[in-house]
């Protein structure tokens, strides 16, 4: 296919973008549809905060401010011609932690001996680029499985068993992991039938994630997905995947 048609193909993707309007277009649907994107992004930003402070109630802290800034709108700059949501995202997070630890520079008296070391300034904060990415990355590959699972609730095929047991026991011979799937599956499965399993299960695990990669850009195109797979660690793993979407 070339690469004309495979951007067509990317562009019927529907994209969380849609979303972020009718969150913040005031409309009457605006609540829901904010309440539904918080769902979304709210594993990745607890992620993120609790990776970056170190201290559960600091990082809840910062959440609900989030939480509260988002739900009220506050995130209505938002603009998708001027990049990613992530980044717009990471750029809220950024001046939250700032902000938290110019409070907490205020606070009269020392602090608790087990109080967490203050994170660095904002303009400091680039050696959390790598934590942010973490952060989004665990969250693509959270909701990739979970689609995983609901694809094996609907179709009856045991993708996610599968592949759960083999990322869960990687030293496992095909054997061991076909005897294992026999026993919770209640009927017999060889190692050839469970390596052709595992097989699919992988490859449409890797389809799910370029579903969920592509929905956070705007106007999907093959260059910028490529682009945003390079960014978060994941082209070689879903280069076939593209591949695929672009037969």
């Amino acid at each position: 296919m070339d690469p004309e048609t495979l951007d067509q193909r990317l562009s019927r993707i529907a994209t969380l973008w849609t979303l972020v309007r009718r969150a913040h277009d005031g409309g009457a649907d605006a609540r829901d549809a904010q309440r539904r994107m918080l769902e979304r992004y709210g594993g990745a930003v607890r992620r993120y905060l609790q990776a970056l402070l170190g201290n559960a109630d600091a990082a809840d802290e910062l959440f609900q401010e989030f939480a509260c800034q988002f739900l009220g709108g506050g995130l209505g700059g938002a603009d998708p011609g001027r990049g990613r949501f992530r980044n717009f995202v990471k750029g809220v997070l950024f001046h939250l932690v700032a902000k938290y630890q110019e409070r907490r520079r205020r606070q009269p008296g020392p602090l608790a001996p087990d109080h967490p070391e203050p994170v660095a300034a904002e303009e400091d904060l680039t050696g959390s680029e790598e934590a942010f990415l973490s952060s989004w990355r665990d969250d693509l590959l959270a909701r990739s499985w979970a689609a995983l699972a609901e694809h094996e609730r609907t179709t009856g095929k045991p993708f996610y068993a599968v592949l759960r047991c083999r990322a869960d026991h990687p030293d496992w011979s095909s054997a061991r992991l076909a005897e294992e799937m026999g026993r919770r599956l209640g009927k017999a499965v060889t190692a050839a039938g469970l390596r052709q399993t595992l097989h699919r299960a992988r490859e449409k695990f890797a389809d799910l994630l370029l579903e969920e990669v592509a929905h956070t850009l705007e106007a999907p195109t093959a260059e910028r997905l490529g682009e945003e797979l390079l960014d978060l660690g994941l082209l070689d793993y879903c280069r076939p995947a593209l591949e695929r979407l672009g037969r």
